[in-house]
């Protein structure tokens, strides 16, 4: 349920970011954003002014979100393990608010232009940043002495697709998702 208050343009990219996730940017038209929309495709453009600007409002916030969360996440006096726990709580509520919107970001980042390299390097330094908290995690003895681009990409592979799978468990309380989340990869599965 959307709220009350959301504005046109968020309307528009809530539901351009389902249609991408549908059928992907490249195969999306103004006019079926505006179909969707039940309006003529001209109308769009009072709100927005491209396609490219939709598929860059949409990856863009995302990842400045993301870089927020981490921002929080890596200034805390947490400890390693507490602060992995974060970065999956984070992930899970971002995918949980707004699947859609992950699809594109995780599907279709390759598409952008003009704000490209900037989507490059918050990505960049997200994952440096998770690299840090992984050595510093190793150095204090919180986690096991293994290769650090493992671990990242292992952890990262399953939040970047939580998208897929989310929907699928409306059942599952957000917070009980990210505490199972963070037991099994972060402590494993072994009894």
């Amino acid at each position: 349920m959307q709220a009350a208050t959301e504005t046109r343009k968020e309307e528009i990219l809530r539901i351009a970011a389902r249609l991408f996730k549908e059928k992907g940017y490249s195969a999306v038209t103004m006019r079926d954003i505006a179909k969707a929309m039940g309006m003529k495709a001209a109308s769009l453009y009072n709100h927005i002014d491209s396609k490219q600007d939709i598929l860059t409002s949409i990856i863009v916030s995302l990842a400045e979100e993301f870089t927020q969360g981490m921002d929080s996440i890596k200034n805390s006096d947490a400890s390693c393990i507490r602060k992995l726990g974060d970065i999956v709580a984070l992930h899970v509520a971002i995918a949980g608010n707004n699947p859609d919107g992950m699809a594109t970001l995780n599907n279709d980042w390759m598409h952008l232009k003009d704000r490209k390299a900037h989507y490059l390097t918050l990505r960049h330094n997200y994952e440096e940043d998770f690299r840090n908290i992984l050595r510093h995690g190793i150095d204090q003895g919180e986690i096991i002495d293994g290769n650090i681009e493992i671990m990242l990409f292992s952890i990262l592979s399953t939040l970047r697709s939580l998208y897929l799978w989310i929907p699928k468990k409306e059942e599952m309380h957000s917070n009980r998702l990210a505490t199972e989340l963070s037991r099994v990869l972060i402590e494993g599965i072994t009894a």
